[in-house]
């Protein structure tokens, strides 16, 4: 199973959110750089970043610090964040983004994720944002009215091959992954998971790792100091470049 921290950024700056509440923000660290070469020295081959600012306003003011992310690092990037158009893609191509995470354009333009799968193939993943069972869209706020599992079977159907499940109740509390839903997902799918939300210490990487899922990302945890990121790569069970 693949371990990715996150950094999620607004403002050029590394901050968190509890639930994906703006008005909970508050800053973790200051040079997101510095951040991401702990997390390669810690083992990470993979590093998951959210362009905050790009998913609420498309503003794309933090793409000077992807970039350097990538070529300071040699991490690869899974980044999300206000993707809603081919020429956001090709921006962040350009950048060298690894694979790009289409979260809320995927539910109110299907076609779109149809269109990207078809140039940029497995790189495209798909963000299933979920509470009490409905997607969720405009950075968790809007109902959708699409069951988590039907919108997942239909990013299937497009060609999708990995998509990152969040329980929004679960994001930034420490409190477990949402075994019984990466499960139900697991069942309805034939795609790469990668569980987000919940991760609290290094039991939990072992649990989801148990299960078979592609992927964990560790947020909170990591700042809060309750997971320990070397130890969680090696629970992982891989440490290869995906």
């Amino acid at each position: 199973m693949i371990i990715e921290p996150a950094i999620d950024l607004k403002e050029q700056k590394v901050v968190r959110l509890h639930k994906g509440d703006f008005a909970t923000v508050h800053q973790v660290a200051e040079d997101p750089v510095a951040v991401a070469q702990e997390y390669a020295a810690a083992g990470a081959r993979v590093i998951h970043m959210v362009d905050l600012d790009g998913a609420r306003s498309g503003r794309r003011v933090n793409s000077e610090i992807v970039r350097r992310v990538i070529q300071e690092t040699g991490l690869l990037v899974e980044l999300g964040g206000g993707i809603r158009t081919m020429a956001d893609l090709r921006e962040l191509d350009a950048l060298g983004v690894w694979r790009f995470v289409i979260g809320s354009a995927a539910v109110s333009h299907p076609e779109f994720v149809a269109e990207a799968v078809k140039v940029y193939g497995p790189r495209i993943a798909v963000g299933v944002d979920a509470q009490n069972g409905e997607v969720k869209t405009a950075g968790w706020e809007v109902g959708s009215g699409l069951h988590y599992l039907a919108f997942a079977r239909q990013m299937e159907a497009l060609g999708v091959k990995t998509l990152i499940f969040t329980d929004i109740d679960t994001d930034g509390m420490l409190s477990g992954p949402s075994f019984q839903a990466l499960k139900e997902l697991q069942s309805a799918t034939t795609c790469q998971i990668v569980a987000s939300g919940g991760v609290h210490n290094n039991e939990d990487i072992r649990a989801l790792a148990a299960m078979g899922l592609y992927g964990a990302i560790i947020g909170k945890a990591y700042y809060a100091g309750t997971i320990n990121l070397a130890e969680a790569v090696v629970d992982g069970g891989s440490q290869a470049r995906p």
